[in-house]
């Protein structure tokens, strides 16, 4: 019997956000590429939230879009309201976050794949990765087809062995009702892959016909709309917005809620997997959290094709007759229908600490992986993850350097670093106080940060990096001309200043100076500032900041000297931690384990303290200077 042999230089294995990425990018790199999905409907399937960005995840799509990723584009092209989270607070913790028309965001997102070259995709089960001496060679699929390839990257999501639970009732299925991968667990068990279990979930739709929005406090999107890719033209995409509405549980919901705690899969102890902390379940935050009478709930359109309302907050697997019950307890709600039931879903995915930074597998060379698969959370982790694996396979194959961000230079490096190196038994969630340097790594400076390096790598194009380029002239160029335009303390300066409630001016100062102030800003000083070029909103947004926060750039940006040092000390592939007699026993287990790339790496592991690190560094010292160690 003969069967499918097709050879592709890369093999993506799941077509979510983090398949998506990472097919795009190795395209988009002139490779020969396959993505495989168990269903055409899941390319880029909105399967839980109906929105894209929010606090943290909207500096990780900003990031996507200037190394040359989609994300940003896509959801600029299919959002329905969009919304700046934090801004009354600093510019740090500032995070776009848009609603999407779900079906439009897949259906656009698909189009774009479908007219990639050198992209094909393809249905089809892939069921076993086809490996010589820990390296990869190729995948089978469930109809016996190979497809050899020189790398593969498993994006498998939330697919592997799933099932759905809510109250007794189990479909073993992937999410939305799609089929399930259960097949390629056993392969990866077979290759020696630590696999775990965890849960997620998702809370029920309802009818908007049955919805009193009378008794929800409505929340409008904003007036001027930011867009999340620095390529598009903030005037192209105003439009007029669709609202989401705020209502809150009650007493009666926690009530019913407590009365069936014995009917839920979370604490009967049928579901298995673990669940994410910072995204629990209803019945979680009602046991929890038993000081609190009530919870906000949002409720949230998944599109302009639907009468389809997600209801945030309320993530449930409680039994079907339960969960109208609690659903009608709250404001608004009192006759809801519910189009589909709220589930939790249980996967299969691997235990992070097996990869290396660029995200391929330290066993098996030329596998790598992303998503949900690597133990994360959320659309926007899945797709920044899937980028770099992406963009790391395609680098391998054609014998460049690998892109390995650090935790000083962009959220995502903060996020590949905590899954590579902190011991991880929860689905990892991004949050802005987990960027020890968030100040300089902020959302509106993505592109400054990372477009060179999308240019270099090649997913930037020559007009977008030379456009940066201006801008940072422009940018670096009106900081100077503020810094030496001096002002007097003249009748005309001394109205303003009173005006905007400022300490008058005693002396002459610099226009810089005048913005420093926390009261004052470059956009309020406009009618004194007589030679001011007419610069874009994003290039003004810079120099306000820049100029305000001066001092603390500066301190922040001092500290990542001090982290850039650590960093830059690499250890060896080829070291052996036994030989390091005065480390502890648990400090030599762990780094065995985790084979950590710098000192950097070495001092955020768990269980490697700083002596251990001050007896590595000691050891690496001496032993170069004997030249016992070989150098990377």
């Amino acid at each position: 019997m003969s069967h499918v042999y097709e050879s592709y230089d890369i093999v993506v294995v799941g077509a979510g956000h983090a398949g998506c990425e990472a097919a795009l990018a190795c395209a988009r790199l002139s490779l020969h590429t396959i993505m495989f999905t168990i269903s055409m409907e899941s390319v880029a399937l909105m399967a839980c939230n109906p929105n894209i960005g929010g606090t943290s995840k909207g500096h990780l799509v900003r990031e996507i879009d200037a190394l040359g990723g989609e994300m940003g584009k896509n959801i600029d092209k299919t959002f329905i309201q969009s919304k700046m989270l934090n801004g009354s607070k600093g510019p740090a913790v500032h995070s776009l976050r848009a609603q999407a028309d779900k079906q439009e965001y897949t259906t656009s997102m698909r189009k774009v794949l479908e007219n990639t070259p050198n992209l094909t995709l393809k249905q089809a089960e892939v069921v076993e990765l086809l490996t010589k001496e820990n390296r990869i060679t190729g995948v089978k699929t469930y109809s016996d087809g190979i497809y050899p390839c020189k790398a593969v990257i498993l994006c498998t999501g939330t697919y592997l062995k799933s099932r759905c639970i809510y109250g007794d009732t189990v479909t073993y299925t992937g999410p939305n009702g799609l089929m399930a991968a259960n097949y390629l667990t056993e392969s990866l068990k077979s290759l020696g892959i630590e696999m775990y279990r965890f849960k997620t979930g998702t809370p029920a739709r309802v009818d908007k016909r049955t919805i009193d929005f009378t008794k929800m406090e409505k929340q409008p999107g904003d007036e001027k709309i930011v867009p999340f890719s620095f390529a598009s033209k903030p005037e192209e995409i105003q439009k007029e917005q669709v609202p989401c509405w705020l209502t809150y549980t009650t007493p009666k919901t926690h009530e019913i809620i407590r009365a069936n705690l014995d009917r839920s899969p979370l604490y009967s102890g049928y579901i298995t997997g673990t669940g994410p902390r910072y995204c629990p379940s209803i019945e979680d935050k009602v046991v929890k959290f038993a000081d609190k009478d009530r919870h906000q709930v949002f409720i949230e359109p998944e599109g302009s094709y639907t009468n389809e309302m997600y209801v945030a907050g309320m993530s449930t697997s409680l039994p079907e007759d339960v969960q109208v019950q609690i659903y009608r307890t709250v404001p608004g709600m009192e006759q809801v229908q519910i189009v589909k039931n709220a589930y939790a879903i249980e996967y299969d995915c691997i235990n992070p600490m097996q990869l290396k930074p660029t995200l391929e597998f330290k066993k098996i060379e030329g596998l790598f992986s992303g998503g949900q698969f690597n133990g994360s959370s959320g659309y926007e982790e899945a797709a920044a993850q899937g980028l770099i694996a992406g963009i790391n396979a395609a680098m391998k194959i054609l014998g460049r350097d690998p892109l390995i961000l650090d935790r000083s230079e962009a959220y995502i490096g903060v996020l590949i670093d905590d899954l590579v190196t902190k011991e991880t038994h929860e689905p990892y969630r991004m949050m802005t106080s987990r960027a020890e340097y968030r100040l300089i790594l902020r959302q509106d400076n993505a592109d400054l940060r990372l477009t060179k390096k999308g240019y270099e790598i090649g997913l930037i194009d020559e007009k977008r990096y030379q456009m940066l380029l201006q801008k940072e002239r422009q940018i670096e160029e009106e900081i100077n001309r503020l810094n030496h335009t001096m002002i007097g303390a003249n009748r005309e300066v001394q109205i303003l200043l009173k005006n905007l409630q400022s300490t008058p001016l005693n002396t002459a100062a610099s226009l810089a100076d005048l913005i420093r102030r926390p009261e004052l800003s470059y956009e309020q000083l406009e009618s004194i500032d007589l030679k001011r070029p007419n610069l874009q909103a994003d290039i003004i947004e810079q120099v306000n900041i820049n100029i305000k926060y001066e001092g603390y750039i500066k301190r922040q940006l001092r500290q990542v000297e001090q982290f850039k040092k650590l960093e830059n000390k690499h250890i060896p592939e080829n070291i052996n931690y036994d030989d390091v007699t005065s480390l502890r026993k648990e400090a030599r287990q762990k780094l065995q384990m985790f084979k950590p790339i710098s000192i950097g790496q070495a001092s955020r592991i768990s269980g490697v303290s700083p002596s251990d690190i001050s007896v590595l560094m000691i050891y690496l010292s001496q032993h170069r200077a004997n030249k016992t160690i070989k150098e990377e």
